[in-house]
């Protein structure tokens, strides 16, 4: 059931429309009604709706402004228009917000149910395009430089990796026959005399006219550098990568008259490890443009023990995760966890050393990007990289990191509550200060603020139980009625004092705020 606010300045009209279409059928539900513009805004931005189905000329604020303000708080929601006027410049303002429908009035009930199936459909189809997975809307490419370039952080790696395999395999690069394959990347770039990045995409070509010879494979451009990822058995690889590689070092020298540096991954047994497979190949091609040499096994500078390197990271990425969102629990439960596994592989102190430096430093990440220097210093005095942290008791060492994330954690939801208040303070200190200008509006002050807009109103509804417009408007009327209680101010000049540029859309909001009109304020508090 989709949501709907109705607008519309005339009441008999606009009820009609709410009161002879029959909205529920038609998968729809009425939550709210305005008679102008800026009670549409408000609705709007307090009740969430689906569409908003509007006048296009409203009192106030036209639809059109309406439709552009809607857009920065609501980008999301979809607008149909109905319209008296057979404007067409109207029409063409309308198009540039994504108008859903233009309607011209008068519509029958009749004409407005068939256009609102036609609406339902529509945003029907964008619910369904925006969820759906259709992998036919993906290209090889795409997938290839997001798997490779980009990974993935996942809890459930197994069933992640599976996925990703029925992808390859639509795409080609994988056969249904593949779950003996293992997978290495290859970067590769070329370089002339001086020094320079020749690597074009042109260079894909000629690096693929080798590596079909020997190996299945698949390559893209980007940045420099070209990108390939290798499929093979264990055997396969032992037997014509190395041949592969040194064909391309030597065609790149003798027919392009350049220099090539080519780094080579371990081969990773699942095709969700490509992304660290391609760190390894950046890290050797590291090593061979300060050696001089053309080609680089990682594995011949950087050796590796019986441990998983994606799952280590895997872990702490998941540790980072719940210091920064987590409850207190749910993080001591990870960790303890997490050392009983460590525990349970009996790896190497120097492993151990090497996780648990990888630990610290991403705790230590997170907190500098969120809380001051002093709150810094206190977590350096708990646990100090400078001492010999790593040659204590093994339950000491695990109480000590458990206490350390926890400390951090619980720093940054500190920093972070104290953080939100702040902002939400200094958005209403520039109410407070900016009340009368007319442009006042929540992207002026996130602007100021420099938070987004979406941040900034959810922390002002969760600290002040109002929207921004609620706000402001509160805080003008409070001001306005002052001037007349307290002044001869004529009522137009308290309105644009106020930051109403239209003394009638004044007089409505004081109304609705304070329950009678500017005029009769005045005159009641004379009378007494």
């Amino acid at each position: 059931m989709y949501t709907v606010v109705v607008a519309d300045d005339e009441e008999e009209l606009r009820r009609a429309l709410i009161r002879k279409v029959d909205f529920e059928s038609l998968g729809f539900s009425v939550i709210g009604e305005a008679e102008n513009g800026a009670e549409a805004l408000e609705l709007v931005e307090k009740l969430e709706p689906d569409l908003l189905l509007t006048d296009i000329r409203m009192p106030f604020i036209s639809g059109i402004e309406l439709a552009r303000q809607v857009r920065e708080i609501r980008p999301a929601m979809q607008i149909a228009f109905i319209s008296g006027y057979d404007d067409f410049t109207y029409a063409q303002q309308a198009i540039q917000y994504n108008i859903v429908s233009y309607m011209l009035k008068p519509i029958t009930s009749a004409g407005l149910t068939e256009e609102l199936k036609r609406i339902k459909g529509k945003i029907d189809d964008k619910f369904k395009e925006f969820a759906s997975q259709n992998m036919e809307q993906v290209e090889s490419s795409s997938f290839l430089m997001s798997l490779i370039l980009d990974g993935y952080q996942v809890r459930n790696m197994d069933s992640k990796n599976e996925q990703i395999m029925k992808e390859a395999i639509y795409y080609g690069l994988l056969d249904e026959d593949s779950k003996d394959f293992r997978y290495t990347v290859i970067v590769t770039s070329l370089w002339d005399g001086d020094g320079n990045n020749c690597t074009s995409r042109a260079s894909v070509n000629a690096i693929d006219s080798i590596l079909r010879k020997y190996i299945k494979h698949v390559s893209f451009y980007t940045e420099g550098k070209v990108v390939s990822l290798l499929i093979s058995t264990l055997s396969g690889f032992d037997k014509y990568l190395h041949i592969a590689v040194e064909e391309i070092a030597q065609n790149v020298k003798r027919i392009m008259k350049l220099t090539c540096s080519i780094g080579i991954s371990r081969p990773v047994n699942q095709i969700i490890g490509s992304h660290e497979a391609y760190i390894e190949a950046m890290n050797a091609i590291g090593y061979s443009r300060r050696s001089g040499t053309s080609v680089y096994f990682i594995s011949d500078v950087e050796r590796t023990e019986d441990f998983d390197l994606e799952k280590i990271q895997d872990s702490i990425h998941e540790v980072e995760n719940l210091i920064r969102g987590g409850s207190k629990q749910e993080l001591e439960n990870y960790l303890y966890t997490f050392f009983d596994t460590m525990n349970g592989r009996r790896i190497s102190q120097v492993v151990a050393n090497f996780m648990m430096a990888q630990l610290v430093s991403a705790v230590f990440k997170i907190v500098y990007a969120v809380v001051d220097e002093d709150a810094v210093t206190e977590l350096e005095k708990f646990i100090s990289v400078q001492n010999q942290m790593f040659l204590e008791d093994s339950k000491e060492i695990r109480k000590r990191y458990i206490d350390f994330c926890i400390m951090a954690r619980d720093l940054i939801a500190e920093q972070r509550k104290k953080s939100s208040t702040l902002i939400c303070e200094k958005a209403l200190e520039i109410i407070e200060r900016q009340y009368m200008d007319p442009e006042l509006s929540l992207v002026s002050i996130s602007n100021e603020i420099a938070v987004s807009p979406n941040y900034l109103s959810a922390l002002i509804k969760k600290y002040t139980d109002s929207t921004f417009i609620e706000l402001l408007s509160k805080k003008r009327i409070e001001i306005a009625k002052d001037l007349l209680l307290c002044s001869s101010m004529k009522i137009r000049e308290i309105s644009e004092k106020c930051g109403y540029s239209d003394q009638h859309y004044f007089s409505y909001c004081f109304k609705k705020y304070t329950g009678e009109s500017p005029i009769m304020c005045r005159r009641n508090n004379e009378e007494k």
